[in-house]
């Protein structure tokens, strides 16, 4: 019937691109072609979460790492701001509380305003500091003060005078004491002495004694009037204070009132700074600096003054968002969201031993800064900040965020912490990940769905058609163009497509991870600048694909070198029974390569099954050992539908002391199960991979260009023959993209690449004899492969029942005591 394996031809083990369709000027088609290549399912749920058709919603980007899925956003976003420049997101302000000075207050102007309210508050400043001083410093107003003082003290004065001509007919003289004024008794106009009071009779001191407080009474009563009148006074000077002040304060804030007539929150606050101006005119007497520097230390005025405060703190004003050249919404990029940048943070001044910290110290994160806007943030780093992710999930929800202090967040005590009031954000926040956290939080967040209802997957992989080539030659100018290195002829944008094929593992695909292109790119010119090359070529991208693989690969050399000399047993000619060379990848993070194992297998009369020596020493995965119990499904159907199976199989990886995952070798461990079985020899010349399914069916697996060049690199060491080759699946053959070197050596016939489709076509192409099928009657044809399995499992089935009595238990021969046959002593 003839065999069924396939040899592949070199024209299928590589999808070469023609660099004659990028004879063109791709820069010219830069702005229309390097942006959203093969991205059409990302763009449209951009569209749909950031419509201006309605709110919109918060976005999750999902892609592989240096896929550009932040720069497919921001580019998507800024198209859209150019169409959208309706939007003119407001300026922020914080001011102070003239209600509770720890509480500061947050108020919006116009875009560009911001500057203009925070200028104009700080040259009315300078303004009242100014006239303020020159009004109480008059002469107009020194008279009329000098004049109101005058008035009370002449009336204080005549009231004293009156005390004193009464105190004196009375026979008493007014004297001052610490404890304030006292009567004392005279005698011919001298106070009269101790000796002199005492030799007076009780009688007349007791008179003596009750004129005295008679005249304290009227004396008390009089100081009464004396202190209203001082009250008064100071009521009249602060009075006129206030009108001397009063014209100015107002003229000088007419012109801020008129610029945010239309702002209500800016309103209210000049209408408190006035009313604080006139309460606290104290401030402005003071001409000297040095003079108003100790005020701020004496509590003068108390209320603002208290806690070491400028008493001209309520006159500056706090731009905490300018968004004055800002053109649309703003498109913030957090890169480092730890939960200062994130939320904000408030600095702190050390002032006499203490903290002391008001509203010109707040400083946004960029959550403030991205109101009315975008926020462009990576989710993993997020997480990785504690805090972050359960404050943002907050702000989304409450469209509110104030200055949060990381102290208080927590759980620690914040010196001197303030409140400020919070701030009304309106956010659209695009989070950046991989699927596996998108999944994660998916899973186990329940508000995750609530506050990011649009998910835009980014595809790590593109369609290789011209549309998307042409795009890829637009990138490639772009990279160039960018970065100011030299451009790249037809030949050099052809090997990077090629490249590009090859990390996807598919001719039909182009990667999207642009990050690896741009590195190529980038690296490939330095290699044609040191060939003093106008252009880049396919040559120099080739020169930089090696040096990269030569930086990367020494554990792969060290493994080929051990299997060079024989340390690591590897069998690459002639025929062994029970033993196939298998494929490995080994992935070290930042590289990935294939080598040969060996797997071997031993067949004896049991009924263990398929036993597999990785799972029992705790080495096997378990993909690797759902592979291992397929074979078990395979023997089953095939060779024991009318005998059950009788053997005990052990398979093993030799010389690995690592662990296995995968299915990728279980086509290679079943063809070595039935070569045990058979007794017939497998070829080492070939090496295997693939997996199978229970009907014998190769599947296809990852990794094939890393496992048939790894096989080739072992057999080039060791000597190519000309026969030696690898034996892959039928499957895998779109997505062979092999290096020029395999390529080469499969055209001259001095290696090979064979595909096959079933568990038949492999036996046959690794023993030389035919596989053979089933025929109507169950059994094979002689001297095929399937017919000596066949009889095998049949024999040491016929074997095993003289071993079972006849309830299905094991029969034991009787056995004599071994001390029945020891010398008596």
């Amino acid at each position: 019937m003839g065999m069924h394996y396939n040899e592949v031809t070199p024209d299928k083990l590589r999808l070469r691109c023609d660099p004659d369709i990028f004879k063109f000027d791709c820069t010219s088609d830069i702005p229309s072609l390097r942006e959203f290549i093969g991205q059409d399912r990302a763009i449209k749920a951009l569209q749909f979460g950031l419509s201006v058709d309605h709110d919109g919603y918060n976005i999750f980007v999902s892609g592989l790492g240096g896929s550009g899925k932040t720069a497919i956003v921001k580019t998507y976003l800024q198209r859209q701001e150019e169409v959208r420049g309706e939007i003119h997101p407001d300026d922020w302000c914080y001011v102070y509380n003239f209600d509770d000075a720890d509480r500061p207050s947050v108020l919006s102007v116009p875009q560009g305003k911001g500057k203009a309210f925070r200028e104009g508050v700080s040259n009315v400043l300078d303004r009242l500091k100014e006239d303020l001083a020159k009004a109480f410093s008059s002469e107009e107003y020194q008279n009329r003060r000098k004049a109101l003082v005058e008035e009370v003290q002449k009336e204080q004065q005549g009231m004293f005078r009156e005390a004193e001509e009464e105190a004196k007919q009375q026979g008493f003289l007014f004297q001052m004491s610490p404890m304030g004024p006292v009567a004392v008794p005279t005698k011919n106009g001298e106070p009269l002495s101790q000796s002199e009071y005492m030799a007076m009779s009780e009688k007349d001191r007791a008179q003596l004694e009750e004129r005295r407080m008679e005249l304290m009474k009227k004396l008390q009563t009089m100081f009464e009037k004396a202190g209203d009148l001082q009250k008064q006074l100071g009521e009249r000077l602060e009075s006129s204070d206030r009108e001397t002040a009063g014209f100015t304060v107002s003229h000088l804030f007419s012109g801020l009132e008129r610029d945010f007539e239309n702002v209500p929150q800016v309103r209210k606050f000049i209408d408190g700074l006035k009313k604080y101006t006139v309460e606290n005119l104290e401030i402005f007497k003071q001409q000297d600096p040095q003079q108003q520097q100790q005020q701020m230390f004496m509590g003068m005025p108390a209320n603002v003054l208290a806690r070491g405060r400028d008493p001209y703190l309520p006159y500056q004003v706090n731009l905490f968002v300018d968004n004055s050249e800002t053109k649309g919404a703003p498109v913030i990029e957090e890169s480092n969201p730890m939960f200062t940048n994130m939320f904000g943070k408030t600095e702190r001044r050390f002032l006499l031993g203490g903290y002391l910290s008001d509203h010109t110290m707040l400083k946004p994160g960029s959550l403030h800064l991205a109101n009315q806007g975008y926020l462009l943030v990576s989710i993993r780093d997020i997480l990785m900040n504690p805090g972050v992710w359960m404050a943002l999930k907050r702000a989304v929800k409450s469209h509110k965020l104030g200055v949060e202090d990381a102290y208080e967040t927590f759980g620690l005590i914040a010196p001197q912490g303030m409140k400020p009031e919070p701030m009304p954000i309106d956010v659209k926040v695009v989070l950046i990940g991989d699927p596996f956290l998108y999944q994660m939080l998916a899973t186990y967040d329940d508000d995750f769905w609530e506050l990011f209802k649009i998910k835009a997957d980014v595809n790590p992989e593109i369609e290789r058609n011209d549309d998307n080539m042409f795009a890829y030659a637009a990138f490639i100018a772009g990279c160039c163009e960018d970065c100011e290195i030299k451009h790249f002829d037809p030949s050099g944008v052809a090997k990077v497509i090629e490249y590009s094929s090859r990390h996807v593992e598919d001719q039909n695909k182009l990667s999207s991870r642009f990050a690896k292109i741009k590195e190529l790119v980038q690296e490939a010119e330095h290699w044609a600048k040191s060939d003093n090359a106008d252009l880049v070529s396919s040559s120099h991208v080739r020169r930089a694909l090696d040096e990269q693989k030569f930086r990367h690969n020494l554990p792969d050399e060290r493994i080929r070198e051990m299997i060079t000399r024989g340390t690591i047993m590897i069998d690459t000619e002639g025929s062994v029974v029970g033993q196939v060379n298998g494929l490995s990848i080994y992935a070290l993070g930042d590289v990935a390569f294939g080598k040969p194992s060996r797997i071997t297998c031993q067949t004896f009369l049991g009924r263990g099954g398929v036993i597999n020596i990785e799972r029992e020493s705790q080495l096997s995965g378990r993909i690797h050992d759902k592979g291992v119990l397929i074979l078990s499904g395979y023997l089953g159907w095939k060779y024991a539908q009318e005998h059950p199976l009788s053997l005990s199989a052990s398979l093993c990886f030799e010389q690995s002391y690592t662990g296995v995952e995968g299915d990728s070798a279980s086509s290679a461990e079943l063809h070595a199960l039935l070569s045990s079985i058979s007794d017939i020899p497998l070829r080492q010349d070939i090496a295997v991979t693939g997996s199978v399914n229970q009907k014998g069916e190769i599947q296809p697996i990852g990794g094939v260009n890393y496992k048939i060049e790894g096989f080739y690199q072992v057999c080039k060491a060791k000597g190519l023959t000309g026969q030696q080759g690898v034996m892959i699946p039928w499957n895998n053959l779109q997505n062979l993209m092999l290096d020029e070197e395999i390529v080469e050596a499969v055209e001259q016939g001095r290696f090979h690449i064979y595909s096959v489709k079933t568990i038949d076509e492999g036996i046959e192409l690794l023993t030389g004899i035919e596989a053979g099928r089933r025929r109507d009657d169950g059994t094979y044809p002689e001297g095929t492969v399937n017919n000596r399995v066949d009889s095998k499992l049949k024999e040491m089935a016929g074997k095993l029942r003289h071993f079972v009595s006849p309830d299905g238990g094991e029969r034991r021969e009787a056995r004599v005591p071994s001390h029945a046959y020891e010398p008596e002593g």
